[in-house]
């Protein structure tokens, strides 16, 4: 480096200065008072700030490389690597892509263009399960951030998917978010200085929302939240609950989000997949959040329709289908079928009986409000022993039945929350206890003598539900279960077809039941290839749920993968939300859900983006004469299914549903010995199914004609999409840095080698000191020597990813960065992987070559949501080449100076040769200093024009938009490639 002593002034963003006995860069925030600056090829983690009134400040410039600072082409494409992974600051016109480590689809950057249109931002993301709403709501949070529209952020889902929602931040945007539950309350309390509070506005959080929406934390939350707010699963806030504490948790759920949603500059996302329950009030509080309007245009109004377009994206499969292109990981089709059993014949006579109490139980009952209950309780039972006889045993066990209700209504409304899985269900979280029967209960001090009688009847009716559940109990196993049966032969085959099938049930009982017997049938002694098998329920609590599925699908303690033969069964605790299509790509529904939705859900957690199966499966058992499976697949399953068909759209069931429903099963329980009045019934029963459908038909058609607008297809995706590609281009592909690490480590002795997952492990007990230690404080003071790299963009603690913004990654690029650019002698050769300069023989040219690796700074004037400009530091790495000699060049294109990157060595070049060569070309630099500048000047203005069409496309504003260059371009390597001479030449030629 040069230095030269100037006065004190203002540097401009991206300037360089000398200070401290070394070169920074001068980042935004300066003042003439206070620099803040970046060490030169340093981390963010270096940023310091420099008073110059009290310390020597001067402008400086980049040395170029010197002749004795040799290497081949192998040190040149690591260099440029090392520089393109270190950048955190491209300037491109997605300030976050550099800082990120997934790849975004073309219709994932749909919500970011809306987010970029909206001074606030305010979104409601209700794109199909498995498309990515995850990433998309986590590309608009990285660049609200990245552009400084942001201070914090916090995420606000349930327990169960606290962890998850924490990996992927960290994993892909590298947000390192702190968990807040009532398991890691207490410490971070200890952890935070007497006084303040645990949340702090700049920070990052991931909550959970039953947690802090107790009176006891929620003004601490409200006052130190950060200014942005994602809402996981936000239809469990806004659920049309009336009763018990259900209600009382979706209300205060609900005041929340409305304290939250009433500052008007917090940004504001809300996230699911299910927006519209089939009722409209829900539907209404949850839009009414994004914006007071909402809560009450007409939405039947092309007026009303176009204000919801400005907050709502919501797309299908169909819509996004053409951009499930090569390298998507996006299942090509989902095959679907339906698996049918007949009930043994022990079976059927026990649902036979059971449908003869349950005719008379409800009959018998004295009161409407009795009749409720006791329909409700008869209809549990119905349900668990259609699941499976150990539910069914614990149901006849338990005596609980719905909860205690003043009226038939409410009574209604606990019965749908506790026994049937309606359309506005907050969530399955804790929903699959097994309900019991409903039985008359009077006290001692209660009786009287006009009671003996009573007590006598309900004595009788006990033991004839303990007499029901000793036949329950006799049906266990394949022998009399043939729904058991089915299932044992139905996984036996997927797996022997290469499937990881997932087993959903409705019940902890059933769950816990069908895991055991496949244990038994699939691994018996002398099974040639065992499989794994797990169960994970409601039982299990978040973390524990993490725990099970990790010991599934993860490596054991001696690094051996996990089998691929292996079967999860689980309850719809792990029905929303839970990422599994890296571990599973089959979905069997061992019981039927009452709710086509929550079908789609179960589905979603294997069909949706990242699963790499082109085909994933998807089969319903049911049992042909089981008459609660037929109703539940004629009125709901398949009529969801042929409307999906017709009008390629998946939409909840009407509001209608439930009234439908419960007629259809009241004619069920009806039958029998029938008065010409229920005969009657009967037939109005069928008119409410039917008319269940017309109104579900005209809410899909309804929907089609709208699909287009919110699903927002008028946004130019593919042209943003292009500048995307640049960028990342621009940033280095996962190939690149896969290469690049392992050379790197090899060469710093980290000797890698192979993994059977596809990655590779590096010793980093031989790494030079410094790596060695940045690595570990990375990766944790217990981290597995050797190191684990993997190809997924998130790796278990203590284990690395191939992605560039990984921090073991970053250190092995930085490392080698600095090495290189730091004077030759400093550290060992061997620990200087990467050159500046070097003279390679090949026949990849026809004539002398030079290749520069440049990097170019730029200060970025961003237009502010508030009207001010925001200055930013940018910086951009490229390769350029030329022909002949440097005072008559002939530059190259660039595809052709990258691929000299890739040219191969033919032969050695004579040291002194190359030494002297490399001197001459270092030393005519000045001659091409000119042409570099005026590159640097148009890659500025083609940056700046990238920036325009980016926010042409999202109407952002425009003014003030400016991309300066900084200074000289720094060259950073010099590269001479050379003919490979003829026989009739010297090697040195």
């Amino acid at each position: 480096m040069t230095t030269a002593a100037q006065p004190t002034r203002q540097y401009a963003v991206g300037s360089l200065v000398h200070a401290r006995g070394r070169e920074w860069v001068v980042l935004p925030d300066s003042t003439p008072d206070l620099l803040v600056l970046r060490p030169l090829g340093g981390a963010d983690d270096d940023i310091a700030g420099v008073l110059p009134g009290l310390e020597t400040v001067v402008p400086a410039t980049f040395a170029p490389p010197t002749p004795s600072d040799l290497g081949d082409q192998q040190a040149a494409g690591l260099l440029r690597t090392a520089l393109r992974i270190g950048f955190r600051s491209g300037a491109g016109p997605f300030r976050s892509l550099a800082s990120i480590a997934v790849d975004p689809r073309p219709y994932q950057l749909v919500p970011l263009l809306m987010a970029l249109r909206q001074d606030t931002v305010r979104l409601l993301i209700a794109d199909d399960v498995g498309i990515g709403k995850t990433v998309e709501a986590g590309l608009i949070a990285a660049e609200l951030l990245a552009q400084g529209d942001a201070r914090g952020l916090v995420v606000l889902c349930s327990p169960a998917l606290a962890e998850q929602w924490r990996a992927e931040l960290y994993g892909k945007f590298g947000v390192d978010a702190r968990l807040v539950l009532p398991s890691t309350i207490s410490r971070l309390e200890r952890e935070t200085p007497y006084g303040q509070s645990v949340f702090r506005p700049d920070g990052a959080y991931v909550v959970s929302t039953d947690f802090i929406k107790s009176p006891r934390h929620r003004e601490d939350f409200l006052r130190h939240c950060p200014d942005l707010v994602i809402v996981d699963e936000a239809h469990s806030c806004v659920s049309d609950t009336t009763v018990g504490a259900s209600a009382r948790s979706s209300q205060q759920r609900y005041a929340l989000l409305r304290a939250l949603a009433d500052r008007t500059d917090r940004h504001l996302l809300l996230v699911t997949a299910t927006p519209h329950s089939g009722k409209e009030e829900p539907f209404r509080r949850l839009i009414g959040l994004l914006d007071d309007r909402l809560a009450a245009v007409p939405l039947d109004t092309d007026a009303g329709r176009r204000l919801l377009a400005e907050f709502f994206v919501q797309r299908r499969r169909a819509d996004i289908r053409e951009d499930f292109q090569d390298g998507a990981h996006f299942p090509s089709s989902r095959d679907t079928a339906e698996t049918a059993y007949t009930l043994h014949r022990d079976y059927k006579k026990l649902l036979d009986e059971v449908l003869s109490y349950a005719r008379e139980t409800v009959r018998a009952a004295d009161g409407a409000l009795q009749q409720r209950q006791r329909w409700w309780s008869t209809l549990a039972l119905l349900r668990t022993l259609s699941s499976s006889p150990a539910a069914a045993v614990q149901s006849l066990n338990t005596r609980a039945g719905v909860e205690e209700a003043d009226t038939p209504a409410e009574a209604d409304r606990t019965g749908e929350r506790t026994v049937s899985d309606p359309a506005d269900s907050e969530t399955p979280e804790s929903a699959d206890a097994v309900p019991g029967t409903r039985l008359p209960k009077a006290t001692a001090t209660e009786a009287t003598a006009s009671d003996t009688e009573d007590t006598e009847a309900d004595d009788e009716e006990r033991a004839r539900l303990v007499a029901m559940a000793e036949s329950a109990r006799k049906l266990f196993g394949p022998t009399r279960d043939a729904k058991l049966k089915k299932l044992i032969a139905t996984v036996s085959g997927l797996l022997d077809e290469g499937y990881r099938p997932i087993v959903f049930c409705r019940y902890i009982a059933t769950a816990d039941y069908v895991a055991d017997h496949l244990r038994k049938a699939l691994n018996k002694k002398g099974t040639e290839h065992p499989v794994a098998i797990a169960s994970v329920t409601g039982e299990l609590s978040p973390d524990q749920r993490v725990t099970r599925i990790a010991e599934l699908t993860g490596t054991d303690e001696e690094g051996n993968p996990a089998p691929e033969r292996r079967v999860l069964v689980a309850t719809d605790c792990l029905s929303e939300g839970v990422n599994l299509q890296e571990s599973f790509d089959a979905v069997l529904h061992y019981d039927l859900a009452w709710n086509p939705t929550r079908h789609e859900q179960r589905e979603g957690r294997v069909d949706r983006f990242g699963q790499r199966t082109d085909v994933v499966k998807a089969l319903t058992l049911y049992g042909a004469d089981n008459p609660v499976d037929g109703i539940v697949l004629n009125v709901l399953l398949r009529k969801h299914e042929r409307i999906r068909r017709v009008t390629g759209i998946s939409v909840p069931v009407p509001q209608e549903s439930e009234s439908a429903m419960q007629a259809v099963f009241e004619g069920l329980i009806l039958r029998g010995e029938r008065s010409p009045y229920e005969q009657e019934g009967l037939f109005a029963q069928e008119e409410v199914a039917a008319q269940l459908e017309i109104a579900w038909q005209s809410s899909a058609d309804r929907e089609k004609r709208h699909r287009s607008r919110y699903a927002q297809l008028t946004i130019k995706k593919d042209e943003v999409a292009a500048e995307v590609d640049e960028v990342r281009a621009a940033l280095g592909t996962g190939e690149e840095v896969r290469d690049f690490t392992r050379r790197a480590l090899g060469a710093l002795r980290g000797m890698p080698a192979p993994t059977k997952q596809g990655g590779f492990t590096a010793h980093t007990d031989a790494l030079p000191q410094g790596l060695r230690d940045t690595v570990s404080h990375a990766l944790g003071p217990r981290h597995p020597r050797p190191v684990v790299f993997h190809d997924a963009p998130s790796a278990p603690r203590g284990e690395a990813a191939l992605t560039r913004t990984d921090p073991v990654v970053a250190a092995v690029a930085r490392f080698v960065l600095d090495a290189a650019l730091d004077d030759a002698g400093k550290v060992p050769e061997w620990q200087r992987p990467a050159r500046r300069c070097g003279v390679v023989r090949t026949a990849a040219v026809e004539r002398n070559t030079t290749l520069l690796l440049v990097r170019h700074r730029f200060q970025l004037n961003l237009p502010a949501r508030d009207g001010s400009v925001r200055e930013q530091l940018a910086e951009d790495a490229r390769v350029v080449a030329y022909r002949g000699r440097p005072d008559a060049p002939e530059w190259l294109p660039e595809d052709e100076a990258v691929a000299l990157l890739d040219a191969r060595a033919t032969q050695n070049t004579d040291p002194k040769f190359a030494t002297e060569h490399i001197a001459e070309i270092l030393a005519s630099l000045p001659a091409i200093m000119p042409e570099l500048r005026y590159q640097s000047a148009e890659l500025g203005r083609t940056l700046e024009a990238s920036h325009r069409r980016v926010r042409t496309a999202s109407r952002a504003r425009l003014a003030g938009l400016k991309v300066v260059p900084q200074g000289d371009p720094d060259i950073l390597g010099v590269y001479h490639y050379r003919p490979a001479p003829t026989f009739s030449q010297g090697v040195g030629a």
